[in-house]
């Protein structure tokens, strides 16, 4: 580990403290996991205190650990991950905090310490499902607003719910039940076992 990469490891175990849950170098990166009711807390922290001085918010998505390694994984089903920048410092950071419910995944928003979260946290609520406690204008961003689910879930079938149309007789678009069936895709073109090798 180099010596920054250790120097903000240190830095970040002094001002959050037991806010962390696990911290972890690997790739020349720092992951920390903050527990669930820390996190808006740790935000300000990362944000404010000049031994972090992380000014600006990089990015910021959902995750769906279902299945994940094989169905091997213990741990919850939603996570939030963020990456940090600071300026001042020059370094990075990937900040992980899970939701406790799998069934109401819920996270604070952390719109008011970074502004530009906004959209990040409404496209992960569009996608997962993922709800951003404080966020005041929650809403879809990427689907229509008649969506049903949440096309990211590891769970949500790969043809939806629903397909739309436009019904000439009522003269407006309408929802019905897919009507697509599922089918095994093969390739058109079969070649043979040498095709492009060497002659």
């Amino acid at each position: 580990m180099s010596d920054r990469l250790s120097q903000l490891a240190t830095n970040l175990e002094k001002v959050l403290g037991k806010r962390i849950h696990s911290i972890e170098t690997a790739l020349g990166e720092v992951t920390v996991v903050l527990h669930t009711d820390t996190y808006f807390e740790s935000a300000m922290l990362l944000r404010d205190d000049p031994l972090l001085a992380f000014e600006q918010l990089i990015d910021l998505c959902g995750v769906d650990y279902q299945d994940f390694r094989d169905g091997a994984w213990g741990g919850q089903r939603f996570a939030v991950v963020t990456h940090l920048l600071s300026l001042k410092h020059n370094w990075r950071l990937r900040l992980r905090v899970f939701a406790s419910d799998e069934t109401y995944p819920l996270v604070a928003s952390i719109t008011p310490v970074w502004n530009c979260a906004n959209w990040f946290e409404r496209e992960a609520f569009d996608l997962y499902g993922i709800l951003f406690e404080g966020h005041n204008d929650l809403r879809r961003i990427l689907t229509d607003y008649g969506f049903i689910g949440h096309p990211f879930r590891k769970d949500f079938p790969i043809s939806g719910n629903v397909e739309m149309r436009y019904d000439p007789e009522l003269k407006r678009v309408v929802y019905q039940p897919v009507t697509i069936e599922a089918r095994e895709i093969t390739p058109r073109i079969v070649r043979e076992e040498q095709y492009g090798g060497p002659v």
